[in-house]
């Protein structure tokens, strides 16, 4: 089986599970992974944050939007643009419209913001597939790999799981990226070498539950 071929499998398997879930599943279980972040010091550690809309029982992000937009931060969303993905500044999800594949992304006009001019920033990422060493697999488009690999060195990355999504490994390419933590509704994982926020109660490479 060839790493393309065994991706795909994952992706296969694992996007199934999810979208078996009952939305009160879902919806509950992404309330504790949402949690678990606010909790974890990484929000705090960051003057903006860069969020994903989720599709297919992803982990919901509405309730870090909501936290980052009463808190006075820069928000942001991810969305589809000719080539690959691009940043937009957005006020809440009630501003959101439908884009590409149904996905919610910033309306017509919202700022675009550079991925290389955000600095110190928590960009959030979704996937199909993570391992604690801050592995990703995403849909399989490259587009969220490209992305991040323009961003500042301030910036700190973190993927929202479900503890299923959580493998020993994935396989990787060399295009693809390491996140720097990975939050599940059980734990939080610190990738080795990923930044250590101000207050942050993790040894380097280490887990706390």
């Amino acid at each position: 089986m060839t790493m393309a071929d065994e991706k795909a499998y994952l992706r296969t398997i694992l996007k199934t599970a999810r979208r078996a879930m009952a939305a009160e599943r879902a919806a509950t279980l992404s309330r504790e992974v949402q949690n678990r972040l606010l909790e974890s010091g990484l929000f705090d550690a960051c003057p903006a944050i860069v969020l994903y809309a989720a599709v297919e029982n992803e982990v919901a992000t509405e309730a870090l939007m909501e936290r980052a937009s009463k808190s006075g931060k820069s928000v942001m969303l991810v969305r589809c643009a000719p080539g690959g993905l691009e940043i937009a500044r957005v006020r809440d999800f009630s501003s959101l419209v439908p884009g590409a594949f149904g996905i919610p992304e910033p309306p017509p006009g919202a700022e675009v913001v550079p991925p290389e001019a955000l600095g110190r920033c928590l960009v959030v990422t979704p996937g199909v597939a993570f391992s604690a060493k801050g592995e990703r697999i995403g849909r399989g488009g490259g587009h969220y790999d490209r992305l991040l690999a323009k961003l500042d060195s301030q910036a700190i990355t973190v993927g929202l799981a479900y503890s299923f999504q959580l493998l020993d490994s994935v396989p990787q390419s060399g295009h693809d990226r390491r996140l720097n933590f990975v939050i599940t509704e059980s734990a939080v994982y610190q990738s080795s070498g990923a930044p250590r926020p101000v207050g942050s109660i993790w040894n380097q490479g280490g887990t706390t539950r």
